[in-house]
């Protein structure tokens, strides 16, 4: 990382990148919504719902690919819903099972390359996509995947569990490329094979089984510093992480700031927090299914997430003033 990086820039780069913005909407969403149910055991705030059925939960998620990715690449688009929906299940130890999606096409080509990708990616995770709902006749193109998961009720990973001391643990494979037709993604699932990126998922649910983790979630648009902030904001905590720690590849050769590192939606990454006598164990799991993973920094009581490198320090988040999603507002 470059000795002239300002933690000052980089949580400004962080606060305002739409990736974080546009969560700020969910919290007025969610207060019309929720409805309490003795069957829900979890639901706004998490990668996925989880539904009580006896010993094995049900997980189920939903996701929907911004507009811009559509019109700039619809087969990644295509891919990327199915993949981010994947990783939702993941990320809460889960086993995925199915999708079904929404499909609203305007042009026939892009609908053609939207389904390709989706089809590329559900036969890479091996999760099958088994019926939806078809808008032939839109104005706009669009998709939108809901995914169904299990996991055992003991086993399962959540995002608003971290607490005081526990240590912070960024997870991304660095084995990709800043995908052609976004700035701002980082595609590795592309490049890997079908076991390989299977293991990576499964990962996760072993953890989950092993009880090495004390909260979790997929690293999603928000980029890796912003998803630890909606970690932050679902526990009710703050931390403090070292910039110099988060896993990155040669961002010199590759000719990308760090500012545009830390907003893009790695592919295959998670956050994660564990006691102090796990890390080492969780970052030799993810090491051992090829994701570089690091102990970043750890997890405080002060409802602030603050950015540290070289003596410098800076809050990107206030979260005693104002959250993310804007959960409990």
């Amino acid at each position: 990382m470059e000795e002239t990086c300002s933690t000052e820039a980089i949580a400004k780069a962080v606060r305002e990148y739409a990736g974080v913005t546009r969560k700020h909407a969910i919290g007025e969403i969610i207060h019309c919504l929720r409805i309490e149910s003795d069957d829900v055991v979890v639901s706004f705030g998490e990668d996925a719902a989880l539904i009580k059925n006896n010993d094995d939960g049900l997980l189920l998620a939903a996701d929907g690919i911004w507009s811009m990715l559509m019109e700039a690449d619809p087969y990644w688009a295509g891919f990327c819903a199915v993949l981010v929906n994947v990783h939702d299940i993941a990320a809460m130890g889960g086993k995925p099972l199915a999708m079904v999606d929404i499909l609203s096409i305007q042009n026939e080509k892009i609908c053609h390359e939207v389904l390709r990708g989706m089809a590329d990616a559900s036969k890479k995770f091996g999760v099958p996509i088994v019926g939806g709902h078809l808008h032939p006749d839109s104005d706009f193109s669009a998709i939108d995947v809901a995914i169904m998961g299990i996991v055992k009720m003991e086993d399962a990973i959540f995002s608003h569990t971290a607490g005081p001391d526990d240590h912070i643990i960024a997870a991304i494979d660095l084995n990709g490329r800043i995908h052609p037709s976004c700035a701002l993604n980082w595609d590795s699932a592309t490049i890997r094979s079908q076991d390989e990126v299977r293991g990576q998922i499964r990962v996760m649910q072993r953890l989950g089984e092993m009880h090495l983790l004390t909260a979790g979630k997929d690293i999603s648009n928000p980029g890796v510093i912003g998803t630890l902030g909606m970690l932050l904001e679902t526990s009710n905590a703050g931390a403090v992480i070292d910039l110099g720690k988060i896993p990155r590849p040669d961002l010199l050769s590759l000719g990308i700031p760090f500012s545009q590192w830390v907003r893009i939606y790695p592919g295959m990454g998670f956050i994660v927090t564990a006691k102090e006598e796990n890390v080492s164990k969780v970052i030799e799991m993810f090491e051992e299914v090829g994701i570089t993973a690091s102990d970043i920094g750890y997890i405080n009581d002060s409802r602030n997430l603050t950015i540290t490198y070289n003596r410098k320090e800076s809050s990107v988040f206030d979260l005693e003033k104002e959250g993310i999603m804007r959960l409990f507002d």
